[in-house]
């Protein structure tokens, strides 16, 4: 089997759950090595707890740990000094770039392509895809057919569940950009 491609995954990918789930076990198959921060963890939790303030800040810290546990060599660091020197249309996600940077990373997987400009990323041999058309590039359907089996498990309706989760509808219906503060 063929190495898979590095992915750095954007807080909006992270957040919603069904999303992060999927996204995950795309990981745990050997679809991808997925790579995050601390920095985006913030992020999107930070979202999560703006747009559910019943929800705690500890119930979110099991999540970030579980994570963390759930993905081998999934945490970037390091790539901090990379940050000042880059130049995004968000400045707020240079961090998210710089990580990807330094993790040597393929892809980033965002559903906010416009803030990570294709010439800006070739530069670095990175691109941006957006989840669904990265999960739909992923050609192993005996590995997808595992991930999607595992993710049916959580009562997410397995493949229809699974397009539902990598709609534009869903992704900036639940994570709209005008939503972020964080």
């Amino acid at each position: 089997m063929e190495q898979p491609l590095t992915a750095v995954y954007d807080a909006n990918v992270l957040y919603p759950a069904p999303l992060r789930d999927l996204f995950i076990r795309l990981a745990q198959a050997g679809l991808v090595q997925a790579r995050w921060t601390e920095a985006i963890h913030e992020e999107w939790m930070c979202n999560v707890l703006k747009d559910n303030p019943r929800l705690s800040a500890e119930r979110l810290a099991r999540t970030r740990t579980l994570m963390n546990e759930a993905v081998r060599d999934c945490l970037v660091t390091g790539y901090e000094d990379l940050i000042a020197s880059l130049s995004l249309p968000d400045p707020d996600d240079r961090h998210v770039l710089a990580a990807a940077i330094h993790a040597r990373a393929d892809v980033i997987v965002t559903c906010n392509l416009k803030d990570f400009p294709a010439e800006v990323l070739a530069g670095f041999s990175i691109e941006a895809q957006h989840p669904r058309d990265y999960a739909h590039s992923q050609r192993s359907w005996v590995i997808w057919e595992k991930a999607c089996n595992s993710y049916g498990s959580r009562g997410y309706n397995g493949f229809a569940g699974i397009w539902i989760v990598l709609s534009d509808e869903f992704c900036h219906g639940i994570f709209p950009e005008s939503s972020r503060s964080c």
